[in-house]
């Protein structure tokens, strides 16, 4: 978590990967450093302290959900993101609002699962060497153990102290001596050759060789069960249901050593892990630092203010149903209870037809705040190209250079692409930054289609170049509608 984080750092990391809308930065910056403020109040008023949820308003493509999935990301939490059209009223066609709970526990779970395996991970990668091990040099090998599969595959693959040291621990078994010094002997002698082996396994002396291996098969049936009452699309693991009961089968394969390594510690990685542990980590991570992004709440939202009917009527009902959710429910999961009353809900909207006030007054209060996004100008896109972690060019370079083919971009040709995603925008249609991306398709289709990786060579994109390739694009304002 960013404990540490104060919203002025938030707001710096944000600036990392998004360019301006600074008053949105602002907001959510506030609203994960209040989750901080609220988990260290005092405990007698902590769980009267609620989120206060946030409406951000703006066209598409200038940033909404990159800023909100951001802030999860910097805050380690479960996060997901939702089209409000795919909800509608319970008994009409669709899926309805709890399934967002839902999956946003399933998506917790993963997290959390793969925190703890890689908590686990050194453990399960000794125990998987020792099942190698144990494959390679088996325990307990009777007196036929100097002509056994292994032993004499452990001999051509290593012809050297490892292998004589194998071979003299099966000659040991093999004299059949039933001393107790001669069983220590063997024991002694055996720990010896294991050792070697896992220092030449660690190494990668082996890893090209083919071994067989057991591996968990995969039997584990869903049952989807679809139903008006929260049940739909609910997983239901059958081996669950039962307990547990039966035998776990598995499998063989015959794969080589480095890919058994890779297999086993993943295997062994699953049993190191308590999944009651887990389960119950991340449901409190749910509850208490989930972030549910609703897209386009506008498309929801009632298109007129007079008495409603129709299609509004639908839209009111999945506004309705939102409203317990938001506020703080009980929602069933296949992991347990969840919790809604402190997960934090951005709901965002073009809202170009409906307006804000057009949802309805209850939905109205459970977002108290709004965030208005501007529309990106042209000097936005020349940042946008340029600033970021993951600008685009710097994308462009990093895949170009996939194929030994350096690029580079001069000040002007950037410029220029900037003033093309801006003239194309206020032509044609306003898709934001998104406009960059078939921009930059358009203008580097050649050099990506010839790429081959064949021989290393060096481009240089100017502005004369960007004129040529987006001239006649960009000033035909039908074939715009279709290629940019």
């Amino acid at each position: 978590m960013t404990a540490e984080l104060t919203p002025c750092e938030i707001v710096a990391k944000l600036d990392d990967y998004i360019v301006g809308q600074n008053a949105a930065k602002r907001t959510v910056a506030i609203a994960l450093r209040n989750r901080w403020r609220r988990r260290n109040a005092p405990e007698e008023i902590r769980d009267e302290i609620m989120p206060s949820n946030i409406i951000m308003i703006g066209p598409t493509g200038v940033g909404k959900t990159e800023i909100a999935r951001r802030l999860a990301r910097l805050a380690n939490a479960p996060f997901i993101k939702v089209e409000a059209t795919k909800f509608t009223e319970v008994g009409y066609v669709g899926r309805d609002v709890d399934s967002m709970i839902r999956d946003l526990a399933d998506i917790a779970i993963n997290m959390v699962q793969e925190e703890h395996r890689v908590r686990v991970r050194e453990r399960a990668q000794l125990r998987a060497e020792d099942r190698i091990l144990d494959i390679l040099l088996p325990k307990g090998t009777a007196t036929n153990a100097r002509t056994t599969d292994n032993t004499r595959a452990l001999s051509r693959w290593a012809a050297d102290d490892a292998a004589n040291s194998a071979v003299q621990s099966a000659n040991l078994v093999a004299s059949g001596d039933k001393s107790p010094g001669h069983n220590q002997e063997i024991e002694a002698q055996r720990e010896r050759t294991r050792q070697k082996m896992r220092t030449k396994l660690v190494r990668g002396d082996f890893d090209e060789r083919e071994i067989d291996i057991d591996v968990a098969a995969d039997q584990t049936p869903m049952l989807k069960v679809f139903g008006p009452m929260g049940l739909e699309e609910m997983g239901m693991n059958l081996r669950e249901l039962f307990g547990n009961k039966g035998p776990h089968q598995s499998k063989k394969r015959r794969v080589h050593v480095r890919e058994a390594r890779e297999l086993l510690t993943e295997e062994e990685a699953y049993k190191l892990v308590d999944m009651d542990k887990v389960t119950r980590e991340a449901l409190e991570r749910v509850q208490q630092s989930g972030i549910v992004f609703i897209d386009e709440i506008d498309k929801v939202a009632s298109r007129t203010t007079s008495r409603r009917g129709g299609p509004d009527v639908s839209r009111e009902g999945v506004q309705r149903d939102l409203l317990p959710i938001v506020e703080g429910s009980n929602v069933t999961t296949k992991h347990g209870m969840v919790r809604t009353d402190h997960i934090l809900f951005i709901a965002s909207g073009a809202f170009h037809v409906a307006k804000p006030s057009n949802l309805i007054p209850e939905m109205q209060g459970r977002f108290p705040i709004r965030v208005e996004l501007q529309s990106l100008t042209e000097e936005d896109f020349y940042k946008i190209l340029t600033q970021p972690r993951n600008a685009l060019l710097k994308q462009y370079e990093a895949l170009l250079a996939a194929e030994s083919v350096t690029i580079r971009f001069t000040d002007n040709a950037v410029r220029a692409i900037a003033h093309t995603a801006a003239e194309v925008n206020d032509d044609v249609e306003n898709i934001g930054a998104r406009r960059l991306h078939t921009i930059m398709t358009t203008l580097l289709e050649d050099i990506l289609f010839e790429a081959d990786g064949s021989k290393p060579s060096r481009l240089v994109i100017d502005a004369r170049m960007v004129a040529d390739k987006l001239r006649n694009i960009a000033s035909n304002r039908d074939l715009s509608q279709y290629i940019l």
